[in-house]
């Protein structure tokens, strides 16, 4: 759910705490500190205890670089909940800042005594260097997280003898990347989507299979592939298949994973991740909602955001290493959003419209879902025609309900197994509508009205619009 759809219902509900939580959490997300201290205040001035709402005040002190302010506010939630692995997390954090890295270890070991989820290698080693003993001193619960770190997503099996990460292994933790060797997904996995598979194969497939030819007309593989559209449509899919078509490392880089309240530590992070994915070529590079990152710099009311975006156009040039072999996916959902120096050449020179699924791409998608399920006497061209509109995680939606619908039958049924019958999928679909209604009520008034250069060209003739 969106932000605006958040304040839509806090409109009706004024008193939510949990929306207003949702709200500011929003704003603190994109640096909005003003308007999340709002929300932040009214959910405190109705629960003024709600461990929540005054750890989130504590955070967005520091962020507002109030460090003492941030202390004074955190150690006072400590106490009054001791239980909260998260506000000893974040103490531990501060105190890091302040350079008390013993006071931070004990924080940082109460936090992940009370949640071992909450084990953030990239803390302890800021922990450790800021003096709080090392690991080797540590209990054998804080080993653990030393060592296991991101475990899920990055091998550390063949690590040196001496327990010494490999640069881009560490560098891969500490940037909490989403760090996959192989993706398992192919363009078989994607249904419709023809136009957008055929400019990735020109722009990195072809080129890894052809190297010779593609040298002849002076092209290279990778560059900028710009997807927008409506949520739900397979722009994340897309670029996980493109991984799995090439057989190439693919990072998936969130905003959360690059944003630091330090001056210049944005920027760091976001050149590191570019150094990764060079260093493992041919790789997929996906930006996720880029319009966070890549936002116009007029809207911007920071410096410190429009030097992130400096730094991320200046990446995206190679000007400091050559990009060849790296291709960067970015996918948004408000391309209107996003500065118009990224839509040059040479950056995010391929900028394609991913709509709703077509038919037969309809077809395809329900046919993939019914893969692995018992699902009979199904014509996927029939559903296809009832769905129109629909994305392709509505088309997800439908099956996951007619699951659910025949597995509660088979339950009461003592386990029996109940098929899921085309009739069960069609009557799904008729409690759902098209989530993308809402989006193309906004992207007609952008494409009628803000049209620079027919860039929203293809919005305009999905709609069936004249401008």
């Amino acid at each position: 759910m969106d932000i605006n759809s958040l304040k839509a219902a806090l409109d009706a509900s004024p008193e939510n705490v949990p929306l207003l939580l949702l709200v500011a959490r929003a704003h603190l997300d994109t640096f909005e500190l003003d308007e999340a201290s709002l929300y932040l205040q009214q959910a405190i001035q109705i629960e003024p205890r709600n461990p929540q709402a005054l750890l989130m005040m504590a955070r967005l002190s520091s962020l507002a670089g109030n460090l003492s302010e941030a202390i004074v506010r955190i150690e006072s939630l400590c106490e009054l909940n001791p239980d909260y692995a998260e506000a000893w997390l974040l103490r531990a954090s501060l105190c890091v800042s302040e350079g008390d890295g013993m006071t931070a270890r004990t924080c940082y070991e109460k936090a992940v005594a009370l949640n071992a989820d909450l084990r953030n290698d990239k803390l302890l080693n800021d922990i450790i260097h800021a003096g709080g003993s090392s690991v080797s001193d540590a209990p054998a619960s804080s080993q653990s997280a030393a060592r296991q770190g991101s475990a899920d997503t990055y091998d550390f099996e063949n690590e040196d003898e001496d327990d010494s990460p490999s640069l881009d292994g560490v560098m891969a933790r500490d940037l909490e990347l989403d760090f996959q060797l192989r993706s398992d997904k192919t363009f078989e996995d994607v249904g419709g989507m023809e136009e957008v598979k055929e400019q990735v194969r020109m722009k990195i497939i072809y080129p890894l299979r052809n190297p010779q030819l593609f040298e002849k007309y002076g092209k290279k593989a990778g560059g900028g592939v710009l997807l927008y559209g409506p949520p739900g449509c397979g722009k994340t899919l897309m670029s996980l298949a493109t991984a799995g078509e090439i057989q190439s490392t693919f990072l998936s880089v969130g905003l959360h994973q690059i944003l630091n309240m330090y001056i210049g530590e944005s920027e760091s992070r976001l050149h590191e991740i570019f150094e990764l994915a060079r260093r493992h070529r041919p790789c997929v590079l996906f930006f996720d909602e880029i319009d966070a990152l890549a936002a116009d710099r007029r809207d911007m009311k920071q410096s410190s955001g429009r030097h992130l975006i400096n730094q991320f156009l200046s990446e995206m040039d190679g000007a400091q290493a050559g990009n060849e072999g790296v291709l960067i996916l970015g996918a948004t959902n408000a391309p209107w959003h996003v500065d118009n120096a990224f839509l040059r050449p040479g950056r995010f020179d391929r900028i394609i419209f991913v709509p709703p699924p077509d038919e037969e791409a309809r077809a395809q998608i329900a046919s993939i879902h019914a893969r692995n399920r018992p699902v009979v006497e199904f014509d996927p061209v029939a559903f296809a025609r009832k769905c129109d509109g629909f994305s392709g995680a509505d088309i997800q939606a439908v099956f996951d309900q007619a699951t659910e619908e025949a597995l509660t039958e088979a339950m009461k049924k003592g386990g029996e197994l109940v098929p899921i019958s085309g009739k069960r999928l069609i009557r799904a679909v008729r409690h759902l509508r098209p989530s993308t209604r809402k989006w193309f009520d906004s992207a007609r008034n952008y494409a009628l009205y803000a049209n620079q250069d027919g860039l929203y060209d293809d919005i305009l003739t999905y709609l069936k619009l004249n401008k």
